[in-house]
């Protein structure tokens, strides 16, 4: 396939070009399915999110004139997040469940699940563990902890693409990493039962 431009690969799917499609489908695929991986709560979900919001995103992409696209591959990124946001928050019935486990007030929380955790070694950690992990947060706190933890945004840049307060978001990150500390710290053990056996 001959290599394309962002400003072409863009230009070409504004004029509904199948080859640019395959193209496009191909260049973001692999990092937006792991990313719907992540977002949602089981494969199934992860599936529906995928092709909904690859759809939407491309549905964006072709919206914008190309001289004001200056990084496709965050401009899709950021906008496949922004799908996926609503896609979960239109699952009310699952989006807004009530955790059980109570915020700290400090200051000073460090919010970061991979730092000083002696329980669990992250770096030698299992990828499809730590998916489990994920998938068993309710889906305020999992959009959090991917949002600010894996994905790297600021609270702030949380709070603002869930439309919701800076603190809400705090909260939400502290239950995320005990919550998540929690169903590791469970997979581990049955798997080191298992192997006791």
């Amino acid at each position: 396939m001959i290599a394309m431009t962002d400003a072409d690969l863009i230009s070409a799917l504004v004029k509904n070009d199948k080859a640019a499609k395959k193209l496009f489908f191909n260049r973001f695929y692999p990092s937006l399915s792991s990313l719907a991986q992540r977002y949602a709560k089981n494969l199934v979900q992860s599936r529906e999110l995928l092709n909904h919001c690859l759809a939407k995103t491309l549905q964006h992409v072709t919206k914008h004139r190309t001289e004001s696209l200056h990084d496709l591959d965050s401009f899709v990124k950021l906008q496949f997040i922004k799908e996926a946001i609503a896609f979960l928050k239109q699952q009310r019935n699952e989006y807004y469940v009530a955790s059980t486990v109570r915020v700290t007030e400090s200051e000073s929380k460090n919010y970061d699940l991979f730092k000083d955790n002696q329980i669990i070694d992250f770096n030698n950690l299992d990828v499809d563990y730590l998916l489990k992990g994920l998938r068993g947060l309710v889906p305020s706190q999992r959009l959090v902890f991917n949002l600010h933890v894996i994905d790297g945004y600021a609270l702030h840049d949380v709070s603002e693409l869930l439309e919701t307060s800076e603190q809400t978001v705090k909260s939400n990150l502290e239950k995320s990493r005990y919550n998540l500390q929690k169903n590791l710290e469970a997979f581990l053990k049955a798997l080191n039962n298992e192997h006791a056996v």
